[in-house]
């Protein structure tokens, strides 16, 4: 239930700032992305709203790919909402910093056999803060290279470096 409601409340505050931005700067994204924590690669999307000069608001989503270890499957997923200032923004680069919420949600099933009984699993979800740091490339198009790094604020922690296109809408 708690999923289902963060993620109505993500698509109605994308949806939002979509149709309230008129500048083209607006941009939509794809991404790989690896988790210190995890220690596993992911995939993501994510978008970039500006809403001042040199200001924008970042949602975002990874799913790290399920791992198996010793009869153990983890799935790990994460939603982001970032806001993200420009300290460098020419035709060039954009270098910008990075704080906002980030929601983490781990699923843990144990294989009944490693254990000798029946299968079993235990979830979880925790909220946590992102700082970070990121770069967007200009090559002359539509598309945006970038490359960013956050540190996640939660119980354990987790580095994650992603590098991805974004596309100006």
């Amino acid at each position: 239930m708690k999923t289902r409601l963060l993620f109505t409340m993500m698509f109605l505050f994308v949806g939002g700032i979509l149709t309230s931005s008129a500048q083209n700067e607006t941009r939509l994204g794809a991404m790989l992305a690896y988790g210190t924590e995890i220690e596993n690669l992911g995939v993501g999307v994510n978008a970039e709203l500006p809403i001042m000069e040199n200001l924008s608001i970042s949602p975002g989503f990874i799913y790290y790919f399920p791992k198996n270890e010793a009869g153990i499957d983890l799935r790990w997923w994460e939603i982001n909402g970032n806001a993200n200032y420009y300290f460098v923004n020419n035709d060039n680069l954009g270098l910008y910093g990075l704080g906002g919420l980030n929601y983490s949600h781990v699923k843990v099933d144990y294989d009944g056999n490693s254990f000798g009984g029946s299968s079993m699993g235990v979830s979880d979800g925790r909220f946590g803060l992102n700082l970070g740091a990121g770069a967007n490339f200009s090559i002359g198009s539509s598309i945006i290279p970038f490359a960013e790094a956050k540190y996640v604020i939660i119980d354990g922690g987790q580095l994650v470096i992603g590098a991805g296109v974004k596309f100006n809408l």
